[in-house]
């Protein structure tokens, strides 16, 4: 088992409905991830219990829902990840050419790039970067 890094400041935790493996495999096709942690379930190797992936530097972590906790599914719950980035069009690409949904195309807002999908997942994705693109 690899080692969790330490960072500071607030880490996302990402609660899938028995897909966070499947979630750590995309993001590093999607985003360039480097997993860190998985730990699956002992009653169901499947099930993760904890997982996190570095993403540009920054750290995701994940787990599936557990029906047998406190930890459960909560439909009311709403959450989207914001991207920072250099290159806009390098991110972009590479996340809708790995099968990510557009919801806001590519486009120059007041002081960046700006671009939001969503997953296979559900989870909505902004990406954002510097508005003169490279």
């Amino acid at each position: 088992m690899i080692e969790q890094t330490t960072q500071g400041g607030v880490v996302p935790y990402l609660s899938l409905q028995g897909k966070s493996g499947a979630a750590m495999e995309f993001y590093e096709r999607a985003f360039g991830a480097t997993t860190v942690m998985r730990v699956p379930a002992e009653s169901d190797p499947k099930r993760i219990i904890h997982c996190q992936v570095d993403i540009n530097g920054g750290a995701l972590m994940m787990t599936d829902f557990h029906p047998d906790s406190d930890h459960k599914l909560h439909p009311s719950l709403s959450y989207a990840m914001h991207l920072v980035v250099d290159d806009v069009d390098a991110w972009w690409k590479r996340a809708v050419d790995s099968g990510c949904e557009v919801a806001t195309p590519m486009a120059p807002i007041s002081f960046a790039m700006y671009a939001r999908i969503k997953d296979p997942f559900g989870v909505r994705w902004a990406i954002t970067g510097p508005a003169s693109r490279k």
